[in-house]
């Protein structure tokens, strides 16, 4: 079979392309991009080529650039063309000039998809890519799909070449008389991807002549594997997440908590180090511990995993006299009527005008907060009331509460009036209060 046939019979294998739709190639110049930009177009897909210039080379991003575009006007190719201040970039994303180049390549080449409509943006991975990344994430400690290389489609990414290995490239751009350009970086064992192709894989190929088949096998292994594994932990979720939370003693009968914790929590920013934690001390760990990510927090309430998105605390609020006021997460109205005026719902307060002084707060919880519940005896900490009420330690936080130019607390917003404001036969005024709640969905 033909390197062209066997590329063809690739796709046809994946459902990857189709004859009738249009695909943007990844065309840097290198021997990999060029190969599958002369393939695809003497398989017969339509095709436009895409360069990305990144000025990290000095007069190589030139050169690279002009080689491009002289490639594509021969073969009467559109090419789209940009220029990236790549430095600049990654210092204010504070990310490295690798991570940063990948960032503006696949966001423009996306933009770049949507504008042309094109199906789909083809890249130029092959096996021994698939082999570099496995080792990379074995290097790096990874679970079970870090292990199963790279996929041959990702969204609309579409890797046509990896059913072949580099020598296959070279030889059928030889074979065709084609040049390319190189990428003297990539000579460089300077990385951690170069370090792994320059010298850790020809050091196992001593070794061992066929380790890179031997790992794609491995590889391929693993991804059936993979789909099983994701199948069942696909279903023990659905199982057991309830309002973004888990029983802690249905987790812990699953035959291995921790893989399930950890497909559950990563798409939310845990680590596996903290991951690892909360499995092993999930038993023992007491009500009220936390773990953080950076946008997600998570804790222990009522013998159940909490996990919800992390928030600011809320604001505080003065009130210097009636009226309308804007708030974070609402909007709150207060009124004096010159009646006694009773309202239960739980949004609403009706207080004794008479035994309050402005100006009002509305402020979060504090620790130590007390006041007196209507209908109870004596003071209680507004903590243990929140408890009794049970909201977990987040909710808590959120809680608000009203109080008066004393700093005595009024109300419990949404919960409960404080005994010693509330209305009486004796009362001839009332102060009215109502706080509306904002949805997620309102404020976006």
């Amino acid at each position: 079979m033909t390197f062209p046939e066997t590329i063809q019979q690739f796709i046809e294998q994946e459902h990857l392309l189709d004859k009738g739709k249009r695909y943007l190639v990844a065309l840097s110049g290198g021997a990999d991009s060029v190969c599958l930009l002369r393939v695809l177009l003497l398989l017969g897909y339509q095709v436009e080529a895409v360069h990305c210039n990144f000025h990290l080379r000095g007069e190589e991003s030139n050169r690279d650039e002009d080689y491009v575009k002289t490639l594509c006007k021969k073969h009467s190719i559109e090419l789209h063309l940009i220029h990236f201040d790549t430095e600049s970039y990654a210092k204010l994303h504070k990310v490295s000039l690798e991570m940063a180049a990948r960032d503006l390549r696949y966001h423009y080449f996306e933009q770049l998809r949507q504008d042309i409509e094109a199906d789909g943006i083809c890249v130029a991975h092959h096996q021994d890519d698939c082999v570099e990344t496995i080792l990379m994430n074995l290097m790096r400690g990874t679970g079970i799909h870090g292990l199963t290389g790279i996929k041959v489609r990702n969204g609309k990414v579409l890797r046509p070449l990896l059913s072949v290995r580099r020598k296959n490239i070279i030889k059928w751009l030889e074979d065709i008389q084609q040049d390319y350009v190189t990428d003297s970086t990539n000579l460089k064992d300077d990385i951690v991807r170069n370090k792994v192709r320059l010298r850790l894989i020809p050091l196992l190929n001593e070794i061992n002549g066929s380790v890179t088949n031997n790992i794609l096998t491995t590889a391929r292994r693993l991804q059936e594997t993979a789909r099983v594994y994701d199948n069942t932990i696909s279903t023990c979720l659905e199982r057991l997440i309830l309002n973004n939370s888990i029983e802690i003693s249905a987790l812990m009968q699953e035959p291995s908590p921790e893989s399930i914790l950890f497909e559950w929590l990563s798409p939310m920013g845990f680590s596996s180090a903290v991951i690892e934690q909360v499995s092993i001390s999930l038993e023992k760990a007491p009500a009220g511990s936390e773990w953080q990510s950076p946008t997600h927090q998570m804790t222990i309430c009522r013998g159940r995993l909490i996990v919800e998105e992390r928030r600011t605390e809320p604001p505080t609020l003065l009130i210097p006299e009636t009226g309308n006021y804007a708030y974070e997460s609402g909007k709150i109205r207060v009124n004096i009527l010159e009646e006694r005026h009773l309202d239960k719902q739980p949004h609403v307060a009706c207080l004794d005008a008479d035994t309050i002084h402005f100006p009002l707060t509305l402020r979060p919880v504090r620790q130590g907060d007390r006041f007196q519940p209507y209908g109870m005896n004596g003071s209680r900490l507004v903590s243990d009331y929140l408890t009794d009420c049970h909201l977990n330690i987040f909710e808590k936080r959120r809680t608000l509460v009203l109080s008066d130019a004393k700093g005595r607390i009024l109300w419990l917003v949404g919960h409960r009036t404080a005994a010693p404001f509330c209305l009486t036969p004796k009362s001839q005024r009332t102060l009215f209060v109502e706080f509306c709640q904002q949805s997620s969905e309102q404020k976006d």
